[in-house]
């Protein structure tokens, strides 16, 4: 199987809403944003061999009744070419799946979604379209980014949208281009951007998030165009 596994977290309370979890982190990422919390996951060719696909599901099997999902999670994982493969067997296995994904591969979120392979995506937007070459740190094709907006907005898939906030990348102009373009979401979560621990673009450990009262102010802004916004 080509999937490429960076790390493995054997339980986690957080990272799936409302239900006990494994993660699993994808080695490569097409992205290469400075605020980045796994810079040992975005290069392709490397690989742990810690982690291999057999382990991982002889690992799975052994947490019937005692996990409820998987998160897939990277790196981006859509990059990886047996992805689809990978979540067959998780879901056989009787497990719910959560993907995290960049949105940079609609066609690869097609067919999940069209074979009901995901229950919950949660898509980063990096910024409005105009500026995600800017924070990315790559060229990309907005495009591809509208294109899985569109068709997660409009699945049957449960979803979030999400965005790691520094104060010094995104406008509050920003937030109201990134409302209108994913405007009638069910919920958008702005992330803190903290240094607390290691960051891709070491330039970027002095930066701050914005302050609770700006972050109020955002908030409402993007209310008019999401159902839920909350600042995590």
């Amino acid at each position: 199987m080509q999937f490429i596994i960076g790390g493995l977290k054997k339980t986690s309370l957080l990272d799936y809403p409302d239900k006990i979890s494994a993660i699993i982190f994808t080695q490569g990422c097409n992205f290469n944003c400075g605020y980045c919390h796994n810079p040992e996951l975005l290069k392709l060719n490397s690989k742990n061999d810690s982690y291999n696909t057999d382990s991982f599901f002889e690992f799975l099997a052994s947490r019937k009744n005692k996990l409820d999902g998987v998160v897939i999670t990277g790196g981006e994982p859509t990059l990886q070419p047996d992805l689809k493969l990978f979540i067959q067997k998780i879901k056989e296995l009787g497990f719910l799946v959560k993907l995290d994904t960049n949105g940079s591969n609609p066609d690869i979120l097609q067919t999940l979604i069209s074979e009901n392979l995901t229950d919950y995506i949660a898509m980063d937007i990096k910024a409005p379209l105009d500026k995600y070459s800017l924070i990315t740190g790559v060229k990309i094709k907005p495009e591809k980014i509208l294109s899985s907006i569109k068709l997660i907005l409009n699945s049957d898939t449960d979803y979030e949208f999400r965005t790691t906030v520094l104060a010094s990348q995104l406008s509050f102009e920003d937030f109201e281009q990134i409302g209108k373009l994913i405007n009638g979401a069910e919920r958008y979560y702005l992330q803190k951007f903290e240094a607390n621990t290691k960051i891709n673009d070491e330039c970027l450990r002095n930066e701050k998030s914005y302050k609770e009262e700006e972050f109020k102010r955002i908030i409402l802004l993007l209310q008019r165009y999401v159902k839920i916004v909350e600042l995590r």
